[in-house]
């Protein structure tokens, strides 16, 4: 069994509230898991305005297939709109 974990970090720029924030976040955890089949969380940053930190986790049997899906996560993250990536970091156990 294989279990990848995908820490990313946001940059959210352009918003002037914590309700706006959570709206494009709200919006992009939710497409995530619905195009990947990965679990995903809001983990850092839920106080700040124009940061945002998510988590995201998979689990197989094939360390190769995880890794793949998460760097597609990261991917999809790259081009969406409205948000800025700032960091990324998979890691399989």
């Amino acid at each position: 069994m294989t279990v990848g974990i995908l820490r990313i970090e946001l940059l959210v720029p352009g918003v002037g509230s914590l309700k706006e924030k959570r709206q494009i976040v709200r919006s992009l955890k939710d497409r995530i898991r619905n195009s990947f089949n990965v679990s995903v969380a809001e983990v850092g940053y839920q106080d700040k305005w124009q940061r945002a930190t998510l988590g995201c986790a998979s689990v197989g049997t094939d360390s190769a297939y995880v890794r793949g899906a998460l760097d597609q996560v990261v991917a999809f993250v790259r081009r969406e709109p409205g948000v800025e990536l700032a960091f990324h970091e998979v890691e399989t156990l």
